[in-house]
């Protein structure tokens, strides 16, 4: 006997560890089916479950559970990733809590042994709440990016590339942090925006040269000129002035048109530098001369390099001013050597302003990089780092993907792809951190560079009695994720898993990571393998909160996936991410929203308990053409459709399509309506249409919980084993069923019939809901010139007709009766006989309320929709969403007008 609720709690851990301990998440070895793989992205070996993990993870798992279930040989590889910053940032910190030595004062080795017991006893904690998700991974499979294997990859990847000249060292500008003294990617640089200044400092020309600068009164017309003997440049970083090498003006610009060549005097530091024309120099912006730090902005260092200027660093590791050569190359005076870079700031200004030069201190607000970890400002850094010349292995990255060999979905994500390789730079893949793959390179004492597969190899290269030191820099994280698809399955090695699941079927992403991991995915499979990594990528949406705000701890509106797995079980958050993930549109999340289809699982759970109460088993297969009632042959030819759809939703990458197709049939096919009409079959006195309806209920019960499964697999497994009890014993989990075949069954004469039921009773129950009939009212009901066949089949369905609309009784007539409001459905005319239950001076008073709120609202709607800036300002699913709204507020006019139509005359 089924219990009285599903208890997601009790239920939940119990049939994942029933899962994992029989062995259903691993491949099923067929080599003779189709092979289906997917990796999944590595989280941080730090990580704990966020939403993002909670939607990506999801939609994994349901496609993993569709092709498992439709007989491929199936493969979901997972894994987790040592996350060099981060995890050593953990660590270290650990270690400063403990009280114990810093990483520098403990050496490399026993802090990296330091960090491999970490990850031994903290790390990972993410993979036992992807379990809690009921992600249906092959954890036998679970790599590491550092195991020995990954390791293996990432060093022949690295001496390979550097033999082929694809890795090489250059000193080049990178996104430095000074608080971890490394350099950081893109990806983690936080641009914030902040309160902050513009200094327009002035630079006095060189040579006696002056010219004359136009003057503007305050409606900007110019008024005049000024004879000036210096040039205004403006910077939100006065320090770096003390590393410029020039200042640039727009080649179009006139007023400065006669300083071109042209030299200033550098204050401070006393350098003549040279004022270049460059189209980076904007005249509409500030003064229209822009001050060129080659060495210190990314920007001013192309400026430079088309110059011709030698880049002048006056940065330390940790922000500090350098000394010594490089503050004597810049002119550097001793005052500044060694002030941390905001002291710097603070002096250049004070001597700025003590001579004179500072135009204007101007406040506004600016957008200000910060390392995402370390919350420090990250300064643009000349250092000598390792590269790859990506702009070669993008070539056929490029080519693979406008050949159609890896395909975006949703497509439009293809020109962001093709943007950023097109413009791809060289790829900074050193990390000055000690965790992480130790750069396989080694110095001799004279600088030559050896790079190999292990030391041995190196001293043979170098030749005994030459003393090498390996490179301290390790490889950027992503480096080793680039590998993902192929080194997780044995290679180098050329094993049976690498020939059976490479390359994968999709990837699941999000779109942040298209340039970091994706694209160097693609690179990295087509340089080592020949081949793409993926055929498909499906890029997924952000999930934001329910008002389409971004989560943060700021706004504290986060919502954490595990706390909303307490509460409501996984099923009902998957299911949510299930229904939300459409194409392109932002998921916004809501507790609302999770316990609507927790409430969906209560439905189905008590479905299943009509089903046990009425004696509905599970018949195993049957034979649709033995069927005989309408009822029972429509049901049928709704499953039909569903799997249909829902098959098609999933393959489409549609999750929403698919899951919405399973909610309707479920809740309002299935539920509401043909566990309502099988009622009187159910309890007459015809065993044969009894016996009929109790197979056909059980089977269509079962049906539906193999396409519910890959989004609700928890309810769905449990119902599995306890309909039918020894059921998995026997034919095995629900999980390993074959998926519902598509029989193209549908019987028109059936469904034309059930539908004008089903039609009818709607018509009959808005009617009364419109015109304020009492609920338990029990209306007469007179089908007007209604023919034969019509008739026929309201005495056939008699009995659902007045329980379900209410209805005292049916007549047949030729005209409507006095005091009855008619409804027009298809060539069906209803009418209730409501005089005598209703106010009829209220329901129209009513009536007209509604028709004018709702003509109200269409009009604002349209007014709004015809606004140019709102369509194109805001997001899509807002202009969808009110686009649906006029065309629901139309339909309900329509219906409301009819009904006040009805009242007229009586």
């Amino acid at each position: 006997m089924l219990d009285q609720r599903f208890d997601p709690a009790e239920a939940e851990p119990r049939l994942y560890e029933a899962w994992e301990n029989k062995g259903c998440f691993k491949p099923s070895g067929d080599t003779s089916a189709q092979a289906y793989s997917i990796v999944i992205p590595p989280p941080n070996v730090t990580g704990v479950l966020h939403m993002g993990h909670a939607l990506n993870n999801t939609l994994q798992d349901i496609l993993i559970r569709f092709e498992r279930m439709r007989g491929k040989n199936v493969l979901w590889q997972p894994g987790t990733d040592h996350a060099g910053i981060a995890t050593q940032m953990v660590v270290e910190r650990q270690l400063a809590q403990e009280g114990n030595m810093s990483r520098r004062e403990m050496g490399r080795e026993a802090f990296v042994n330091r960090v491999w017991a970490w990850k031994a006893e903290s790390g990972g904690a993410i993979v036992n709440q992807l379990k809690r998700l009921g992600a249906s991974c092959d954890w036998s499979r679970e790599r590491f990016t550092m195991d020995e294997g990954l390791s293996k990859a990432v060093t022949k990847v690295f001496v390979d590339l550097y033999n082929k000249g694809l890795i090489y060292r250059d000193k080049r500008l990178v996104n430095w942090d000074p608080h971890f003294q490394t350099a950081i990617s893109d990806l983690e640089v936080d641009q914030r925006e902040v309160n902050g200044h513009y200094w327009h400092l002035r630079y006095p020309l060189a040579d006696g040269v002056t010219y004359e600068h136009p003057v503007k009164d305050e409606d900007g017309n110019v008024t005049g000129t000024e004879t000036r003997d210096y040039i205004v440049v403006a910077t939100s970083r006065p320090e770096t002035m003390l590393g410029d090498t020039g200042v640039a003006v727009h080649p179009d610009d006139q007023r400065y048109a006669g300083l071109v060549g042209k030299f200033v005097e550098l204050p401070i530091v006393g350098r003549r530098v040279p004022i270049v024309a460059d189209e980076y120099a904007n005249p509409e912006k500030g003064s229209g001369a822009v001050k060129i730090t080659p060495a210190h902005d990314f920007n001013d260092f192309e400026v430079g390099k088309r110059a011709g200027h030698t880049p002048l660093n006056i940065l330390t590791a940790v922000a500090a001013i350098v000394d010594g050569d490089e503050a004597d190359a810049a002119g550097i005076p001793a005052a500044y050597r060694g002030l941390d870079r905001f002291d710097a700031r603070k002096k250049v200004v004070e001597d700025f302003e003590a001579a004179g030069l500072l135009q204007e201190i101007e406040n506004l607000k600016i957008e200000q990089p910060f390392g995402d970890r370390s919350n420090v400002v990250i300064e643009p850094w000349m250092t000598d780092q390792w590269y790859v010349d990506a702009k070669t292995l993008a070539q056929p990255a490029i080519a693979a993907v406008r050949d159609g060999k890896t395909k975006f979905v949703p497509e439009n994500w293809e020109k962001t792809y093709y943007n950023w390789m097109e413009n791809i730079q060289p790829w900074c893949v050193s990390r000055q951190l000690w965790w992480g793959h130790r750069i396989p390179a080694w110095y001799s004492e004279e600088g030559e560079i050896f790079v190999a597969a292990s030391a041995e190899e190196a001293q043979a290269m170098a030749g005994a009695g030459v003393d090498l030191k390996q490179e301290e820099d390790v490889l950027d994280t992503w480096f080793s994720s680039a590998l993902w698809p192929f080194s997780t399955q044995g290679w180098p090695d050329q094993t049976d898993d690498l020939k059976t699941f490479f390359p994968t079927a999709t990837l699941v992403t999000a779109f942040d990571i298209i340039f970091f991991w994706v694209a160097r995915m693609m690179m990295m499979s087509l340089e080592f393998m020949g081949q793409v990594p993926f055929k498909d990528v499906y890029i997924h949406a952000l999930v934001l909160d329910e008002k389409g705000q971004k989560m943060s701890k700021s706004k504290g509106n986060v919502m954490d996936p595990l706390e909303l797995v307490d509460e409501y079980g996984a099923d009902a958050l998957r299911f949510t991410m299930g229904r939300m993930a459409g194409q392109g549109r932002n998921i916004r999340l809501s507790k609302q929203a999770v316990e609507g289809n927790r409430n969906f699982s209560t439905k189905l759970w008590n479905a299943a308990r009509f089903a046990e109460m009425n004696e509905c088993g599970a018949p195993g297969e049957i034979d649709f053409n033995e069927i005989q009632s309408p009822v029972n042959r429509w049901i049928l030819g709704e499953l039909t459709q569903c799997v249909a759809d829902v098959g098609k939703g999933i393959e489409d990458y549609r999750f929403d399509d698919g899951a919405g197709a399973i909610y309707r049939f479920v809740w309002n096919t299935f539920c509401d309506w043909y566990l309502e009409l099988i009622k009187p079959l159910l309890g007459g006195m015809d065993d044969a249409a009894k016996s009929e309806t109790r197979m056909v209920c059980g089977y269509v019960l079962d049906e539906t919980l193999k396409l519910l499964h890959p989004f609700m697999p928890f309810v769905t497994e449990e119902l599995w084993d306890r309909r039918a009890p020894g059921r998995v014993a026997d034919q095995g989990f629900l999980m390993g069923q074959q998926w519902p075949a598509f029989t193209g069954f549908h019987d028109d004469a059936a469904a034309e019939e059930v539908d004008w039921v089903i039609g009818l009773i709607t018509e009959l129950r808005s009617l009364r809901n419109d015109l304020g009939v009492p609920a338990g009212a029990k209306i007469p009901l007179a089908l007007v010139k209604a023919g034969a066949e019509i008739e026929d089949r309201a005495m056939r369905h008699e009995d659902v007709l007045k329980r379900l609309a209410r209805l005292e009784d049916i007549a047949f007539t030729d005209a409507t009766p006095e005091g009855a409001v008619t409804a027009v459905f298809g060539e069906t005319v209803a009418a209730l006989q409501i005089a005598d239950f209703v106010d009829i001076a209220e329901a129209r008073k009513r009536l007209d309320k509604e028709l004018g709120q709702i003509e109200k609202d269409i009009t604002s709607t349209e007014k709004k929709l015809s606004n140019e800036n709102f369509v194109a300002r805001a997001p899509e699913e807002i202009v969808e969403e009110n686009r649906q709204r006029l065309v629901d507020w139309a339909a309900r006019r329509e219906k409301l007008a009819a009904a006040r139509k009805g009242l007229e005359g009586l």
